[in-house]
């Protein structure tokens, strides 16, 4: 099972974060003169981005996209990537190049492709990773029981970025989404996973055990990515 490193508090925690990803763009920007972020959506890293936007890195050399992104434009509230321009690219920060999953295409998967090629052209490999974990255990938009989810968690596939359906139902997710696959996560850098509260640190322990065919953290464990998990009882 992935080691759990405790923090003793929020600040603590989101300052820790933020130093890993800071130190794998340094690196990546020292050795190969940039640098690709990919960070996640919803609550929980906004206290991270905020440490990171005044990291001392050359920001020009640093590309920032998402893990994940609602099919939406950022005009949305549900947009990742308008959550992402607000706390991240800001301040130093703000010198970065953000490349969005989101596109207005015809269709999700059409945007996926677009997003793919997109991704390819800055190198096809992400230097640091934020990602967080939902309830469900779902990492980016790897969501149990989606038709799309083995295919995310295929290793065998080159990194791309797949459409993802809403679920049927009531299930998750609600809208349609774009989501990066399982090898962009093998082939990082590094990969922070923020996690906050009992509640998720017992999913966590509990998906760790899992199948790595349909468990996204189960697959992040056993496919060696490059995982740290940072934990802290306090959500802020």
């Amino acid at each position: 099972m992935g080691e759990i490193e405790t923090l003793p508090d929020a600040a603590a925690w989101a300052d820790a974060c933020a130093a890993r990803l800071s130190d794998a763009l340094s690196a990546a920007v020292a050795e190969a003169g940039k640098a690709v972020f990919a960070g996640a959506g919803g609550s929980t890293p906004s206290p991270i981005y905020g440490r990171l936007a005044t990291a001392p890195l050359d920001w020009s050399k640093v590309v920032v996209t998402l893990v994940d992104e609602r099919y939406v434009p950022e005009t949305s509230p549900e947009s990742n990537a308008a959550l992402i321009k607000r706390d991240l690219l800001t301040g130093p920060a703000a010198a970065a190049r953000f490349a969005p999953l989101y596109s207005p295409a015809v269709t999700v998967d059409r945007a996926a492709a677009l997003a793919a090629h997109a991704l390819a052209a800055e190198g096809g490999r992400l230097d640091a990773v934020l990602l967080g974990m939902g309830e469900d255990g779902h990492i980016c938009s790897m969501f149990p029981d989606s038709p799309t989810l083995r295919t995310l968690l295929s290793p065998t596939l080159p990194p791309t970025v797949l459409g993802v359906p809403a679920g049927r139902d009531g299930a998750a997710p609600s809208l349609e989404r774009l989501s990066i696959n399982l090898p962009y996560l093998m082939q990082a850098r590094r990969v922070v996973l923020a996690l906050t509260g009992a509640a998720k640190r017992a999913v966590f322990e509990r998906e760790a055990a899992g199948d790595p065919n349909t468990q996204p953290i189960a697959a992040l464990l056993a496919h060696r990515v490059p995982l740290e998990v940072l934990w802290t009882e306090a959500a802020r």
